[in-house]
């Protein structure tokens, strides 16, 4: 489409990383195993959940939503950031880029809602046992868990459209393995100042404000934790929302330190290693680690086995 005498780039490169044909083999590899690994894991917990009677709570609810979510997040940029490595498929078109990106952002939006649903789930568990099963039925839990979705993808909807009328009349190699955000802000040759406006106003609602429920959350937990008086229900009280909490801290951490930042011109590569944490490492553990920090799901494996 010419634009004046600006003609727009109809698809990028993706430059992936650098290195030699045994590098990236290796990358492509480890990759590979990764994504296989999250997709069995993640798959895992929600048979176990749906298999055994007494995992359906609201925890393993919210659960269920995680893992769900997990196999669609690392299935939108692994499988593509892969070929990109292996360099069998480092194009991808202006159209593909844009469904990419807003399927990452609105996912990742999802997840901080969610993650902020279900320390709201231990508050209730842990502050109010004996409302609990009151006041988180099944259908407030799934409730919370649809507008943790809705809320998501709505998030990002507008920043998506803002995207979208961005014009690229130059160099159209991105210097990542996936479409995001810094990329498309680098190479477009038209005002993105509303692009950043919207980018930092969205990252602050979602991932500050989630984050911010989920610390209220947690600060009721351990004042109230830190009441209990024998050592044994203290143990138990913490034990319910420990591998939660190792989860919150993993993804807020890369999550922060990838949309949270002042420039999107700065530091490239360093968002490039960041971002294979969050969107392979991450949702590879998850299910590990609620599976090895919870007995209740390693009853239910044990039996399954």
């Amino acid at each position: 489409t010419d634009e004046g005498n600006q003609t727009r780039v109809q698809e990028f490169i993706l430059k992936g990383f650098p290195g030699t044909w045994s590098f990236r083999m290796s990358l492509a590899v480890l990759f590979s195993v990764i994504y296989v690994l999250t997709i069995v894991g993640n798959t895992s917990i929600i048979a176990l959940v749906r298999i055994h009677p007494q995992l359906h709570t609201p925890m393993y609810f919210f659960l269920c939503n995680l893992s769900f979510l997990e196999v669609w997040y690392t299935t939108a940029c692994v499988p593509k950031a892969i070929a990109v490595v292996l360099g069998t498929s480092q194009t991808i078109s202006f159209t593909v880029c844009l469904l990419q990106l807003f399927f990452l952002l609105s996912l990742g939006a999802t997840e901080c809602f969610l993650l902020a649903a279900m320390a709201y789930d231990r508050y209730l568990a842990i502050c109010h046992p004996l409302r609990y099963s009151t006041l988180m039925s099944s259908t407030f839990s799934a409730q919370l868990a649809l507008v943790s979705w809705l809320g998501g993808f709505l998030a990002i909807s507008v920043l998506a459209a803002l995207i979208s009328r961005l014009s690229f009349c130059g160099p159209n190699v991105i210097n990542h393995f996936i479409c995001n955000i810094d990329s498309w802000i680098v190479l477009s040759c038209t005002d993105t100042r509303l692009v950043e406006l919207a980018t930092f106003i969205d990252s602050f609602i979602v991932v500050m404000v989630s984050c911010a429920t989920t610390i209220v959350s947690y600060a009721f937990i351990i004042s109230t934790i830190l009441r209990i008086p024998s050592a044994q229900g203290w143990q138990k009280a913490f034990s319910t929302c420990s591998a939660h909490l190792t989860v919150v801290t993993l993804w807020y951490g890369s999550a922060i330190f990838i949309f949270v930042k002042p420039s999107a011109q700065s530091s490239l590569d360093l968002s490039k290693t960041v971002n294979i944490f969050n969107t392979m490492v991450t949702p590879l553990l998850n299910p590990f680690i609620y599976t090895l920090r919870n007995k209740e799901v390693k009853a239910a494996l044990g039996k399954t086995v």
